[in-house]
């Protein structure tokens, strides 16, 4: 048993992903009734949902409070990159939806949720929760609200004892431990994944929405492998496909699956470890990707907002629409504090176009028929861009500190660090 299990873990672990993905698909399909497979892919979730709030709560104040004086963090840059970003993939969106405009079926509306008000509910929402009970952060996964105190005990805690700061880390060491443990199981937990959606979701139900879907997709595809790239190449001068492919296999295929950006913020956290990336400044701005880079997100709004329009009949001009790129961007980064995510944000952007909340809320029930792909697509962009504009920014400062720039050097020096 020792050696088949040494034997399971020497495999690459996204070889093993694959091949449960492989196997998941094909039980699906075989024996669709079979629910304790389902179950595995609910306990992997389960579990990163579990510990991610305490990974992200502990990691932030050890990096803090750990953090020295004269050392620099690339924050600022890494904010800058992720607005950037989600208002790229919101431009792009409504480009895609001027180029192949999309007129909808519409479904029943999504009668047991409700919409937010207006941009200024999703922003109180958003401070709201910067202000949670810490508990109750750490109790409901409320990012912002773990962020927001987690930093402000790191400072508090930096004028501590080193046996304090020892010890925090020691926690934090703890903690990132047992999500290495959890993240060993993500083969059977993709399997479990899989078959659920296989034996649950027919082809059939997305014919009469295929052309929505090419678009959504299409657009976030486009964000991913030509929008990003160009972003980072005008940050690092330097070819950007090889850290993007890293960061889709290694962050976007989990988050694809997991259809969670909260889940797979320990998944994150390990790749930036592996990039040799600067402890201080991911601890920090992956969760808060996690929470405000929200490219996937935009698409998703724009895309369906223009959808509605063009089913009413109602025409959009270029000033309208711009806006209406502005207001995606925007809303999304709040779309972690309004429950139901980028869907319910939907009437928001409709409203821009004076389409009835009855409409509008149709159209968010075409959102929830076509969530299977389409919130897959939206978090693995999600993901996988947080990891790739933290690298980013680090990069951009090897290139003004005249240092070589490339994704290679980064993975040579994290390899000389860990045999040091």
């Amino acid at each position: 048993m020792r050696d088949l299990l040494s034997k399971w873990n020497s495999i690459s672990l996204v070889k093993r992903i694959i091949v449960g993905m492989f196997i998941g698909a094909i039980l699906g399909i075989v024996v669709p009734k079979w629910e304790g497979i389902g179950i595995l892919g609910s306990l992997f979730v389960g579990a990163l949902k579990a510990v991610a709030p305490l990974l992200v709560f502990f990691l932030v104040i050890a990096a803090i409070s750990q953090h020295k004086s004269g050392h620099k963090t690339n924050m600022k840059n890494i904010i800058v990159l992720y607005l950037i970003g989600t208002f790229s993939a919101a431009l792009v969106a409504v480009l895609a939806s001027f180029i192949f405009p999309i007129e909808l079926v519409l479904a029943e509306g999504a009668t047991d949720v409700t919409a937010p008000g207006g941009i200024a509910e999703v922003l109180k929402t958003l401070l709201m929760n910067i202000v949670d009970n810490p508990v109750n952060a750490l109790v409901s996964a409320n990012y912002i609200g773990i962020l927001t105190w987690a930093i402000i005990f790191g400072f508090a805690l930096r004028n501590s004892s080193e046996g304090t700061k020892s010890l925090l880390v020691n926690i934090s060491e703890a903690v990132s431990q047992a999500v290495r443990w959890v993240i060993s199981f993500a083969p059977f937990g993709i399997l479990g994944l899989v078959y659920s959606t296989v034996s649950t979701n027919g082809l059939g139900v997305f014919a009469d929405y295929g052309k929505l879907l090419l678009v959504l997709v299409g657009c976030m595809f486009f964000v991913a492998l030509v929008v990003n790239p160009i972003i980072v190449w005008t940050q690092t001068r330097t070819n950007p496909y090889p850290l993007v492919f890293r960061t889709l296999k290694d962050s976007g295929l989990y988050a694809f699956f997991t259809r969670s950006s909260a889940a797979n913020i320990p998944v994150n956290m390990k790749l930036c470890k592996d990039l040799g990336l600067d402890k201080d400044t991911y601890s920090v701005s992956i969760p808060l990707g996690a929470t405000i880079n929200m490219a996937g997100a935009s698409v998703t709004i724009a895309v369906l907002a223009l959808a509605a329009a063009n089913t009413l009949g109602i025409k959009v001009d270029l000033p309208t629409a711009i806006i209406l790129s502005v207001l995606s961007a925007v809303s999304a980064c709040g779309a972690s504090g309004v429950a139901g995510g980028s869907l319910l944000l939907i009437p928001l952007a409709c409203s821009l176009f004076g389409v009835p909340n009855d409409i509008a809320m149709q159209v968010v029930g075409v959102g929830f028929i076509i969530g299977v792909i389409q919130d897959s697509c939206e978090t693995g962009l999600n993901s996988s861009s947080d990891v790739l504009f933290t690298a980013t920014a680090e990069l951009a400062e090897r290139r003004k500190a005249g240092r070589k720039v490339d994704y290679a050097s980064i993975i040579a020096d994290a390899k000389a660090v860990e045999n040091n």
